[in-house]
């Protein structure tokens, strides 16, 4: 079974080294639509295991990652190939919306 990577502060670049997409939900504890959106992210995992990095970002425990990338509301997803940001999603949506931001980068 495929599981979310806890990403923090520390380990963030490593990460990002990683050839496939990467999906990173960035959340908080006392953020109401977060708490939706996460099964949706531990279903991609499962989904993605093997083709995608998904992974967690708790933005009280790693305010640099977060900061970083600007991130002033949440929950926000970011897709990431090689690196770079490729696409973007501020909100709790659908699974299926996520899912095609990351076959987006399959293809």
């Amino acid at each position: 079974m495929g599981k979310t990577i806890e990403i923090t502060d520390s380990n963030f670049e490593e990460i990002m080294g990683s050839e496939q997409p990467i999906l990173v939900d960035f959340w908080a504890e006392w953020c109401g639509p977060c708490k939706m959106i996460g099964p949706v992210v531990e279903e991609l995992a499962n989904d993605y295991e093997g083709k995608a990095v998904i992974g967690k970002v708790n933005v009280d425990e790693n305010p640099t990652v977060a900061a970083k990338f600007g991130i002033r509301s949440i929950p926000t997803l970011l897709v990431f190939k090689g690196g770079e940001i490729v696409d973007k999603q501020v909100g709790a949506v659908p699974k299926g919306v996520l899912a095609q931001k990351l076959d987006a980068q399959l293809a």
